[in-house]
């Protein structure tokens, strides 16, 4: 792969997780499920696998915020990559702010793989672990 191809597969793999983390926070929902494949997977600990558009779309109607947060994400590292497929390890930090202000609500590890189709990186799986 050139460099070239390299950095923009880079770019567009670290452009997803940074717009599924803003559109998260802000509670847009069909924004957040248009980033995954429609057999997208998403893990979570403690829970069965989320799997599809329409079980993404619930899960993150039923997670939208009530109160301003973040999803600190950070250390993104692109660890392997195709034309069409990548991988990639992030560090989380999930805020709410409160009554007091900002706190830290929980710290955790997402690793994702995505999927180039119709020339648009997506989210193919997400399993996220917490710290």
């Amino acid at each position: 792969m050139s460099e070239s191809t390299e950095a923009w597969v880079v770019a567009g793999v670290r452009a997803v997780i940074g717009t599924h983390t803003q559109a998260q926070d802000a509670g847009r929902t069909d924004d957040v499920v248009a980033l995954y494949t429609p057999d997208a997977v998403l893990e979570l600990p403690g829970m069965d696998p989320i799997e599809g558009h329409d079980a993404l779309r619930d899960a993150f109607k039923s997670w939208a915020p009530t109160q301003p947060q973040l999803h600190l994400v950070t250390n993104t590292v692109v660890t392997s990559r195709t034309e069409d497929e990548a991988t990639a390890a992030s560090d989380v930090a999930f805020l709410q702010r409160g009554e007091s202000g900002w706190a830290v609500q929980l710290v955790g590890h997402y690793e994702d793989t995505l999927h180039r189709r119709d020339g648009a990186w997506r989210l193919h799986r997400r399993s996220t672990t917490f710290q």
